[in-house]
């Protein structure tokens, strides 16, 4: 009798179990962050005003997630978080003995896994290799590979049980770094092409893990065709599409490197549905996959159906608790951003630099030559809206000046190569005007050559992004906005006098991104090859641009920004009627 009773309770337990799992829905929320780029608090140090997007908005909208019973909540992070606001820059650099903020964040979060993003592995070796081991969840890139064993730097997978479903996820990284970083902040690393390592991954998830959902967590964006790449490009920058579409097995991508907002449906090579999510960028929003397993007895097999939405940051408070327990850094960040440098006579505007000759870019120009020794300047502004007043310049200011963390160079380049260099940035800033009623900007355009508006701001959008609006200082010349691209630039001579010759070589300064190939303007415009660039490298800073930009600002102690009217634009009546046209679509 005993016997017959465990038996019946056995099977009572089995049948009690297997009704719970199999009988019932499934429901998972994974909630996707992506390019925080270090925002941690609603607070922006370098104006000193509140602002909205924070991980601590995002803390109490996944902390109202997990409340609910009906559901299991997974987080993930899709990279660039340890670059952008002085907060991440202090604990990488300032204070690099210390347990660095973001990571006790993260693990605080309870974070599930996350991707390393390129302006991640932009810190360099000693900061991120240092996070990888202070966070308590994987950190993925299975494209990031050991130069010699070829055997994965980071994690490449992970697997995440709910409720007995297992949910894989593969993290892949932009293969396209050795193109903007120098060679020793990636020092022994391999960045392979994301759709072959995306197929050798899944089959390798299926083999060994037979997972019930197989979610893509890609630091890539989804325009295959940016920067004039294609989906025969190898190591496309933003090949998140084509794995979605060219490799089996994938539920869902989530995408970011790009800073757009993605929540769209694509039919792969296979005749499935994968969803395209991810969210922008700075915590003002977070990507959102709902997931519904049911259960098919009959055929054994779970069906799933799978939404996608983008949750806005500002209709949640920050929470309380997550404040209160991070205040410390919040207090540390605030100190340093106050710090005083030295003093402006005279107010510097990045939207100036979108139009023509500033003196905020000119003021970047004098301190690269100034470091460096050079004989010409390149650079372009790192931001659209920077306003530094005058009066007292502080640290936190230098992160409105100069927002990367970039290495400078001193390269050799000859005076044809400075010129094709300089006619493939402007061709990507300046229409080919042919009155001045035409726009001198070029802004992107629908199939019906209507003004794309932003999402956000409502303003028209940009064709190309303006941190490659490069302009040169140390040479006197002329962009004519009637002539066809490549024809534009007329060097005159060297701002002192001399003669310009382009078949003489010449020392220039530029950052690493631009020495290392990014935006194109020596590999395509000069048409240095990309494997040579290196050979061009005269000296390097040990230290990124802006640490210098903050020195030099304290040795002089009081600075004169001003613009030098090296280069204007001609004909001159196009251009003051098209700026004033121009500055009102972009800014108003």
């Amino acid at each position: 009798m005993a016997t017959a009773k465990r038996i019946f309770f056995g099977l009572f337990l089995f049948i009690s179990i297997t009704s719970a799992v199999y009988g019932q829905q499934v429901n998972i929320k994974i909630i996707q962050t992506t390019d925080e780029h270090g925002k941690i608090f609603p607070f922006d140090f370098t104006e000193g005003v509140p602002s909205n997007g924070s991980l601590a908005q995002v803390y109490s909208y996944v902390q109202s997630e997990r409340e609910k019973q009906n559901q299991d909540v997974i987080l993930l992070s899709n990279g660039d978080i340890l670059q952008g606001t002085p907060a991440v820059y202090y604990y990488n650099y300032e204070a690099p003995n210390e347990s660095h903020v973001y990571s006790d964040v993260m693990n605080y979060m309870k974070y599930d896994a996350g991707t390393v993003g390129n302006h991640d592995i932009e810190t360099g070796h000693p900061v991120y290799d240092k996070f990888n081991k202070s966070i308590n969840f994987p950190w993925l890139a299975a494209n990031a590979v050991h130069v010699e064993s070829k055997e994965p730097y980071f994690q490449p997978y992970t697997v995440i049980e709910k409720r007995g479903l297992k949910i894989a996820v593969l993290g892949l990284i932009t293969p396209a770094i050795p193109k903007w970083l120098p060679q020793n902040i990636w020092s022994g690393i391999l960045f392979e092409d994301m759709i072959e390592t995306a197929e050798l991954w899944a089959r390798i998830i299926q083999a060994n893990e037979n997972p019930d959902l197989l979610v893509g967590l890609f630091h890539a964006g989804v325009d295959y065709t940016y920067a004039e790449q294609a989906d025969t490009t190898y190591k496309n920058e933003n090949a998140s599409e084509l794995v979605a579409k060219r490799v089996p097995g994938f539920d869902m991508v989530y995408v970011g490197h790009d800073h757009h907002g993605w929540n769209k449906y694509v039919e792969n090579n296979f005749g499935d549905k994968v969803l395209i999510l991810g969210g922008t960028s700075s915590a003002r929003n977070v990507a959102v996959a709902d997931v519904t397993f049911n259960f098919d007895s009959t055929n054994n097999v779970w069906n799933k159906d799978i939404s996608g939405s983008i949750i806005e940051m500002k209709d949640y408070q920050p929470d309380p608790i997550f404040l209160s327990k991070f205040n410390y850094a919040f207090d540390e960040t605030q100190k340093y951003v106050n710090r005083t440098i030295g003093e402006f006579t005279s107010s510097i505007s990045a939207r100036e630099s979108i139009f023509g000759n500033s003196s905020f870019t000119d003021l970047i120009h004098t301190i690269q030559m100034d470091l460096t020794g050079a004989d010409i300047s390149l650079t372009a502004p790192l931001s659209m809206d920077s306003i530094i007043d005058s009066g007292i310049v502080t640290v936190g200011d230098m992160f409105n000046l100069y927002r990367y963390e970039n290495l400078l160079y001193t390269m050799e380049l000859s005076g044809q190569e400075i010129k094709d260099y300089l006619e493939y940035s402007y061709a990507s800033w300046f229409n080919t005007m042919d009155s001045p009623e035409d726009n001198l900007l070029q802004f992107r355009r629908n199939e019906n050559g209507d003004l794309i508006l932003s999402n956000r701001s409502g303003r028209a959008e940009l064709n190309y992004r303006f941190y490659n609006f490069d302009s040169a200082f140390g040479i006197d010349y002329t962009v004519d906005v009637t002539k066809p691209i490549g024809k534009k630039i007329r060097i005159e001579q060297f701002t002192d006098g001399s003669e310009f010759n382009l078949d003489k070589k010449f020392k220039v300064a530029v950052n690493s991104y631009r020495g290392n190939g990014g935006g194109g303007h020596l590999v395509e415009g000069a048409r240095i090859p990309a494997d040579k660039l290196s050979e061009r490298v005269i000296t390097s800073t040990d230290k990124d641009l802006r640490y210098y930009l903050m020195k030099w600002i304290e040795n002089k102690g009081k600075v004169t920004p001003k613009a030098y009217g090296n280069w204007k634009v001609i004909p001159e009546n196009f251009w003051n009627a098209a700026k004033v046209k121009d500055y009102n679509l972009l800014y108003n």
